[in-house]
């Protein structure tokens, strides 16, 4: 198991660290998963709602409407010409008036087992280093409860923002660990009022 989970982070993939069984509809439970000497912070989270996968799979795959119910995004274009792995451009409003671009790279592969949607960070012209952050990837895992009215969420973020000066690590936080909870209870709520 070492081996196997030394070889997953090499591939992006996160520690499962969530016991899937101990998952609700209550609460949103968050891990700390960051590798030792890794550069930025990664989280999981997860929980259980009260939606069918593909209702889910479908807002995670709407990049145009990530603003209307994710923390901080402000906004995102979706570029043309890449229907199987799209290319979107990010904008984020973080509090004391931070902005941060970037361009994410989306992965979706949808069975009826269940619904995973990657992300990376890939280059963007044009951009400052002050205008982006250093590094972000990570998922969406959506897989059906034994309720089919119900799935079961795990959401996966890695954020290295760069150099962050004394006293502002606050940005790796609001980025990382504080919106994973406020997106996924803003994604029951949204898939709650598309019923």
């Amino acid at each position: 198991p070492p081996l196997l989970l030394a070889a997953a982070l090499c591939h992006g993939a996160a520690p499962e660290t969530l016991d899937v069984s101990q998952l609700s509809e209550a609460t949103v439970t968050t891990r700390e998963v960051t590798q030792l000497g890794a550069a930025g912070k990664a989280f999981i989270a997860g929980t259980v709602i009260k939606a069918p996968m593909a209702r889910l799979c479908a807002i995670a795959q709407d990049y145009a409407g990530y603003p209307g119910f994710m923390p901080n995004v402000a906004k995102t274009v979706v570029l043309p010409g890449a229907e199987r792995e799209p290319l979107v451009d990010m904008t984020l409003k973080l509090p004391l008036g931070k902005v941060k671009k970037y361009r994410l790279k989306m992965t979706p592969a949808v069975t009826a087992q269940q619904c995973r949607l990657s992300w990376k960070m890939v280059p963007q012209a044009g951009l400052k280093p002050e205008e982006t952050i250093a590094d972000t990837s990570g998922y969406w895992l959506l897989t059906p409860a034994a309720d089919p009215a119900r799935t079961t969420i795990r959401y996966y973020v890695h954020t290295d923002p760069g150099p962050v000066p004394f006293g502002a690590g606050w940005i790796v936080d609001s980025m990382s660990r504080d919106s994973l909870p406020k997106t996924l209870e803003a994604l029951r709520a949204h898939a709650a009022a598309q019923r």
